[in-house]
């Protein structure tokens, strides 16, 4: 091998060796993110959006709505603020069904915002950093799942929100250990696609 090849040998396994350990430091930010419970007083607790069904929350976002409810019962803020918007063909955006969920659960209208925009994460963050903005809010609590917190803080602060989360412990996304492996391996690669592209790409069903 010439030194030319030799150098071009050790400069192409030096680049595979730094993207493996960037993945690999990645996915445990995101494993010791999931595994914090931030609950510092804020202006409003944010509760990300999930499926809904004609109104009514799935499994995912219930246990997420539910978790907010314990915050906000706790006095981590006084508002909480529902954001999603809706698929095609959907009578209910995301953002209503879990402020119609959270009134049934006693807390009052004044304590809720509703914001029905983004079909995804980062769409969602913006329409949230707007809000903030216009009732000149800065820190939140973000409610979403362990292994969707980190990529959500960091949206939530590109966003303009000094945010913390605090993840909810219930649901289908902590089930088994496969479903939580398999979490992590693609809210890895959807945390690194954001960094490097600035926006919400959708590497799996839900992921986005």
């Amino acid at each position: 091998m010439t030194r030319v090849g030799a150098l071009v040998s050790r400069v192409f396994g030096a680049l595979v060796l730094a993207a493996l350990l960037l993945v690999a430091s990645t996915a445990a930010a995101i494993w010791w993110t999931a595994r914090q419970d931030s609950r510092p007083q804020s202006d409003a607790i944010v509760v990300l959006g999930s499926a809904q069904y004609n109104g009514v929350p799935s499994s995912i976002f219930a246990a997420r709505l539910e978790h907010a409810l314990s915050l906000w019962e706790d006095g981590v803020a006084p508002v909480v603020v529902t954001v999603g918007g809706k698929a095609a063909g959907d009578q209910f955006t995301e953002a209503e069904a879990g402020r119609d969920y959270l009134m049934d659960a006693g807390v009052p209208g004044e304590s809720l915002l509703a914001v029905p925009e983004g079909v995804d994460t980062l769409e969602s963050m913006r329409a949230v950093g707007a809000a903030f903005g216009e009732r000149g809010w800065s820190g939140a609590v973000v409610v979403t799942d362990p292994w969707h917190a980190m990529r959500a803080e960091r949206m939530a602060e590109d966003a303009g929100i000094s945010a913390e989360s605090s993840p909810t412990r219930q649901g289908p996304a902590v089930q088994t250990r496969n479903t939580q492996f398999r979490y992590i391996l693609r809210e890895t690669a959807a945390y690194l696609l954001y960094r490097v592209t600035g926006e919400s790409v959708v590497v799996a069903p839900g992921i986005g």
